[in-house]
């Protein structure tokens, strides 16, 4: 759970400004914070009782597969259908932004390790409600992908002015020609075949 004076603790802060990429379902579109109303509490960092909504994000359209298919890891087949049904997106922020650095030390300097981002949802949740509400006021949170280490992901925090600073852009599906080599590479990497 996070130590009761996390609030007067500087929080170990990383400025990023990159794009981003997702996989999203197309009735939920790029930028999608939850379910409203009622939030469903059911990945990593959503809020525990719907205090606000998040949006993640992955550093590559690897990250956004695996973190979006990762489930089907035992299944090691992926159909057409499916992807026509996610759609990669672009997320690209018109500011730096401000993310809680949980990919190394920063862990430590909050008294954290890494079940944080691979343990217990109740408990990464409640990590996310105390750090949503720190008065540093972050972003969101910058941490390594759960299905692929390697990659780093973003969870965004929904704030007042937060859907302002997006713009996104559809890639269009993996399963486009124009995508050929990116999926088919994707699909090396995690051991995926395309029934």
């Amino acid at each position: 759970m996070p130590p009761g004076d996390l609030a007067s603790r500087d929080l170990p802060l990383v400025e990023i400004d990159r794009p981003w990429y997702r996989m999203s379902g197309v009735s939920h579109g790029a930028i999608y914070w939850g379910l409203n109303p009622p939030r469903k509490r059911k990945s990593r960092f959503d809020a525990p009782g719907g205090e606000f909504g998040v949006c993640y994000l992955g550093a590559d359209a690897h990250c956004a597969f695996i973190e979006t298919l990762g489930y089907l890891l035992g299944l090691r087949v992926i159909d057409e259908v499916q992807l026509r049904l996610l759609p990669l997106h672009e997320v690209r922020v018109d500011r730096p932004l401000q993310l809680v650095d949980l990919t190394g030390s920063g862990l430590a300097r909050i008294d954290a390790d890494a079940r944080l981002c691979s343990g217990e949802f109740s408990i990464s949740q409640q990590w996310s409600l105390a750090l949503f509400n720190h008065p540093s006021s972050p972003d969101g949170l910058y941490y390594r992908a759960r299905h692929d280490p390697s990659r780093f992901s973003l969870v965004l925090f929904e704030r007042d002015d937060t859907e302002q600073h997006l713009q996104a852009r559809n890639l269009g599906c993996l399963i486009d020609r124009r995508h050929h080599r990116l999926l088919a590479d994707i699909l090396e990497t995690y051991g995926f075949d395309l029934a």
